[in-house]
Protein backbone atom coordinates (compact mmCIF):
# COMPACT_ATOMS: atom_id res chain seq x y z
CA UNK A 1 0.00 0.00 0.00
CA UNK A 2 1.59 3.38 -1.36
CA UNK A 3 1.77 6.43 1.14
CA UNK A 4 -1.28 8.22 -1.21
CA UNK A 5 -3.29 5.39 -0.49
CA UNK A 6 -2.93 5.26 3.48
CA UNK A 7 -3.31 8.90 3.12
CA UNK A 8 -6.78 8.47 1.95
CA UNK A 9 -7.64 5.71 4.21
CA UNK A 10 -6.42 7.99 7.01
CA UNK A 11 -8.31 10.91 5.85
CA UNK A 12 -11.98 8.51 5.49
CA UNK A 13 -11.58 6.61 8.94
CA UNK A 14 -11.38 10.44 10.30
CA UNK A 15 -14.06 11.62 8.55
CA UNK A 16 -16.14 8.38 9.71
CA UNK A 17 -15.72 9.16 13.26
CA UNK A 18 -16.15 12.81 13.19
CA UNK A 19 -19.74 12.42 11.27
CA UNK A 20 -21.12 9.24 13.02
CA UNK A 21 -23.88 9.98 15.37
CA UNK A 22 -23.47 10.29 19.12
CA UNK A 23 -23.40 7.37 21.03
CA UNK A 24 -26.70 6.23 22.44
CA UNK A 25 -27.10 6.85 25.96
CA UNK A 26 -27.28 4.15 27.93
CA UNK A 27 -30.76 4.70 29.58
CA UNK A 28 -33.49 7.48 29.08
CA UNK A 29 -33.93 7.85 32.72
CA UNK A 30 -31.73 7.59 35.93
CA UNK A 31 -33.88 7.59 38.55
CA UNK A 32 -33.00 8.01 42.62
CA UNK A 33 -35.75 6.99 44.50
CA UNK A 34 -34.62 8.61 48.47
CA UNK A 35 -37.34 7.22 50.87
CA UNK A 36 -38.02 8.95 54.54
CA UNK A 37 -37.07 6.67 57.52
CA UNK A 38 -36.55 9.71 59.97
CA UNK A 39 -37.87 9.36 63.56
CA UNK A 40 -41.33 10.17 62.65
CA UNK A 41 -41.43 7.08 60.96
CA UNK A 42 -43.30 3.95 62.57
CA UNK A 43 -42.38 0.27 61.92
CA UNK A 44 -45.73 0.15 61.00
CA UNK A 45 -45.52 2.89 58.68
CA UNK A 46 -41.57 2.12 57.34
CA UNK A 47 -43.43 -1.50 55.61
CA UNK A 48 -46.21 0.82 54.33
CA UNK A 49 -43.53 2.94 52.49
CA UNK A 50 -41.23 -0.10 51.76
CA UNK A 51 -44.11 -2.17 50.13
CA UNK A 52 -45.71 0.66 48.69
CA UNK A 53 -43.00 1.43 46.68
CA UNK A 54 -42.71 -2.12 45.55
CA UNK A 55 -45.77 -2.61 44.44
CA UNK A 56 -45.98 0.99 42.88
CA UNK A 57 -42.83 0.04 40.37
CA UNK A 58 -44.59 -3.58 40.07
CA UNK A 59 -47.85 -1.80 39.36
CA UNK A 60 -49.35 -2.37 35.29
CA UNK A 61 -49.07 1.25 34.23
CA UNK A 62 -45.35 1.55 35.40
CA UNK A 63 -43.89 -1.64 34.47
CA UNK A 64 -45.25 -0.75 30.85
CA UNK A 65 -43.85 2.49 30.98
CA UNK A 66 -40.60 0.98 32.43
CA UNK A 67 -40.37 -1.93 29.75
CA UNK A 68 -41.72 -0.15 26.82
CA UNK A 69 -39.52 1.99 24.99
CA UNK A 70 -37.88 0.27 22.49
CA UNK A 71 -34.80 -1.81 24.61
CA UNK A 72 -33.95 1.69 26.07
CA UNK A 73 -33.96 1.35 29.58
CA UNK A 74 -34.58 3.22 33.21
CA UNK A 75 -31.56 2.76 35.50
CA UNK A 76 -33.13 2.73 39.10
CA UNK A 77 -31.23 3.32 42.49
CA UNK A 78 -32.99 3.49 46.02
CA UNK A 79 -31.95 4.60 49.64
CA UNK A 80 -33.45 5.62 52.62
CA UNK A 81 -32.42 8.64 55.03
CA UNK A 82 -32.92 10.40 58.08
CA UNK A 83 -30.34 12.88 59.54
CA UNK A 84 -27.04 14.23 57.95
CA UNK A 85 -24.98 11.47 57.80
CA UNK A 86 -27.68 8.84 58.28
CA UNK A 87 -28.55 7.37 54.61
CA UNK A 88 -28.39 3.19 53.45
CA UNK A 89 -28.22 2.06 49.74
CA UNK A 90 -30.82 -0.44 49.49
CA UNK A 91 -30.60 -1.12 45.94
CA UNK A 92 -27.68 0.73 43.69
CA UNK A 93 -28.38 1.24 40.10
CA UNK A 94 -30.50 -1.61 38.60
CA UNK A 95 -31.25 -1.00 34.26
CA UNK A 96 -34.45 -2.19 34.32
CA UNK A 97 -35.04 -3.66 31.19
CA UNK A 98 -37.12 -6.94 31.74
CA UNK A 99 -39.70 -8.23 34.05
CA UNK A 100 -36.94 -10.45 36.06
CA UNK A 101 -34.74 -7.48 36.34
CA UNK A 102 -38.03 -5.35 38.21
CA UNK A 103 -39.16 -8.03 40.03
CA UNK A 104 -35.61 -8.23 41.57
CA UNK A 105 -35.61 -4.63 42.32
CA UNK A 106 -39.11 -5.00 43.66
CA UNK A 107 -38.43 -7.46 45.85
CA UNK A 108 -35.11 -5.77 47.48
CA UNK A 109 -37.29 -2.71 48.16
CA UNK A 110 -39.72 -4.47 49.99
CA UNK A 111 -37.61 -7.21 51.71
CA UNK A 112 -34.97 -3.83 52.89
CA UNK A 113 -35.00 -4.55 57.10
CA UNK A 114 -34.56 -1.35 58.88
CA UNK A 115 -31.28 -0.51 59.83
CA UNK A 116 -30.65 3.42 60.64
CA UNK A 117 -30.95 4.15 64.19
CA UNK A 118 -32.87 7.45 64.08
CA UNK A 119 -32.75 10.49 66.62
CA UNK A 120 -35.40 12.87 65.79
CA UNK A 121 -33.47 14.58 62.66
CA UNK A 122 -34.43 15.05 59.21
CA UNK A 123 -32.03 16.49 56.50
CA UNK A 124 -33.53 16.92 53.19
CA UNK A 125 -30.62 18.37 52.15
CA UNK A 126 -28.00 15.94 52.87
CA UNK A 127 -30.27 13.30 50.77
CA UNK A 128 -30.41 15.42 48.11
CA UNK A 129 -25.97 15.42 48.31
CA UNK A 130 -26.19 11.50 48.79
CA UNK A 131 -28.46 11.14 45.76
CA UNK A 132 -26.54 13.72 43.34
CA UNK A 133 -23.47 11.75 44.27
CA UNK A 134 -25.30 8.57 43.13
CA UNK A 135 -26.56 10.39 40.08
CA UNK A 136 -23.12 11.59 38.95
CA UNK A 137 -21.16 8.02 39.42
CA UNK A 138 -24.08 5.98 37.96
CA UNK A 139 -24.85 5.39 34.12
CA UNK A 140 -25.34 8.25 31.59
CA UNK A 141 -28.51 8.53 30.71
CA UNK A 142 -31.20 11.77 28.80
CA UNK A 143 -32.96 12.47 31.74
CA UNK A 144 -31.92 12.78 35.82
CA UNK A 145 -34.21 12.88 38.58
CA UNK A 146 -34.16 12.75 41.61
CA UNK A 147 -37.30 11.50 44.27
CA UNK A 148 -37.74 12.66 47.87
CA UNK A 149 -40.22 10.97 49.89
CA UNK A 150 -41.01 12.91 52.97
CA UNK A 151 -43.27 13.22 55.91
CA UNK A 152 -41.50 16.01 57.33
CA UNK A 153 -39.92 19.34 57.09
CA UNK A 154 -35.66 19.59 57.68
CA UNK A 155 -34.72 20.28 60.66
CA UNK A 156 -30.68 19.53 60.28
CA UNK A 157 -27.94 19.36 57.85
CA UNK A 158 -27.79 21.77 54.91
CA UNK A 159 -30.55 23.71 53.50
CA UNK A 160 -32.50 21.78 50.69
CA UNK A 161 -32.05 24.76 48.48
CA UNK A 162 -28.38 25.25 48.74
CA UNK A 163 -27.76 22.33 47.71
CA UNK A 164 -26.33 22.73 43.99
CA UNK A 165 -27.64 19.90 41.75
CA UNK A 166 -27.24 20.64 37.88
CA UNK A 167 -29.08 19.45 35.20
CA UNK A 168 -30.91 17.67 38.03
CA UNK A 169 -34.87 17.58 38.71
CA UNK A 170 -36.26 17.06 41.95
CA UNK A 171 -39.79 16.10 42.58
CA UNK A 172 -41.20 15.58 46.11
CA UNK A 173 -43.83 13.38 47.74
CA UNK A 174 -45.65 14.70 50.39
CA UNK A 175 -46.63 12.09 53.27
CA UNK A 176 -49.18 14.62 55.10
CA UNK A 177 -50.58 12.14 57.56
CA UNK A 178 -51.74 13.58 61.11
CA UNK A 179 -48.33 13.75 62.80
CA UNK A 180 -48.99 17.37 64.57
CA UNK A 181 -45.59 17.88 65.40
CA UNK A 182 -44.42 17.60 61.38
CA UNK A 183 -47.27 18.77 59.57
CA UNK A 184 -49.32 21.66 62.06
CA UNK A 185 -52.87 22.03 62.58
CA UNK A 186 -54.02 19.01 60.67
CA UNK A 187 -57.61 20.78 60.41
CA UNK A 188 -55.86 23.41 58.13
CA UNK A 189 -56.80 23.41 54.62
CA UNK A 190 -53.48 24.76 53.89
CA UNK A 191 -51.15 20.92 53.74
CA UNK A 192 -47.70 23.11 55.08
CA UNK A 193 -45.39 20.35 54.06
CA UNK A 194 -46.52 20.42 50.24
CA UNK A 195 -45.65 24.23 50.25
CA UNK A 196 -42.73 24.03 52.17
CA UNK A 197 -41.18 20.93 49.45
CA UNK A 198 -42.67 23.31 46.51
CA UNK A 199 -40.80 25.88 48.04
CA UNK A 200 -37.25 25.07 48.57
CA UNK A 201 -36.92 21.33 47.44
CA UNK A 202 -38.28 20.54 44.02
CA UNK A 203 -36.48 21.98 41.25
CA UNK A 204 -35.60 21.34 37.11
CA UNK A 205 -37.69 20.66 34.61
CA UNK A 206 -41.41 20.18 35.10
CA UNK A 207 -41.27 19.24 38.86
CA UNK A 208 -44.20 18.36 40.94
CA UNK A 209 -44.93 17.18 44.52
CA UNK A 210 -47.08 14.19 44.43
CA UNK A 211 -49.14 13.84 47.81
CA UNK A 212 -49.74 11.31 49.98
CA UNK A 213 -52.93 11.66 52.85
CA UNK A 214 -51.03 9.10 54.83
CA UNK A 215 -48.44 6.17 54.69
CA UNK A 216 -51.39 4.20 54.10
CA UNK A 217 -52.10 6.24 51.01
CA UNK A 218 -48.08 5.54 50.23
CA UNK A 219 -48.33 3.31 47.24
CA UNK A 220 -51.21 4.98 45.16
CA UNK A 221 -49.11 8.38 45.69
CA UNK A 222 -45.93 6.44 44.31
CA UNK A 223 -47.94 4.72 41.78
CA UNK A 224 -49.07 8.69 40.18
CA UNK A 225 -45.73 9.88 40.92
CA UNK A 226 -43.86 7.13 38.49
CA UNK A 227 -46.15 7.25 36.16
CA UNK A 228 -45.74 10.97 35.74
CA UNK A 229 -42.35 10.82 35.43
CA UNK A 230 -42.32 7.80 33.26
CA UNK A 231 -45.00 8.67 30.99
CA UNK A 232 -44.23 12.50 31.14
CA UNK A 233 -47.73 12.79 31.47
CA UNK A 234 -49.96 14.60 34.20
CA UNK A 235 -51.62 11.42 35.86
CA UNK A 236 -52.35 13.91 39.07
CA UNK A 237 -52.20 17.42 40.33
CA UNK A 238 -50.86 18.42 43.66
CA UNK A 239 -52.34 21.56 44.96
CA UNK A 240 -50.55 22.39 47.91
Amino acid sequence: MGQAERMRLWLSLILTLAFAPAARSECRLALVLALDVSASVDASEYRLQMAGTAAALTSPRVRSALLGAGGVPVAISVFVWSGPGDQELVADWVAVDSDAALGQLAATVAGHPRRIVFDGRTAIGSALIYARDLINRGPACVRRVIDVAADGETNSGPAPEEVPLPEITVNALAVTGSQLIDHGDSDRTERPLAVYLRLRVIRGTDAFVELAQDYRDFEAAMTRKLERELDGQVFSEARP
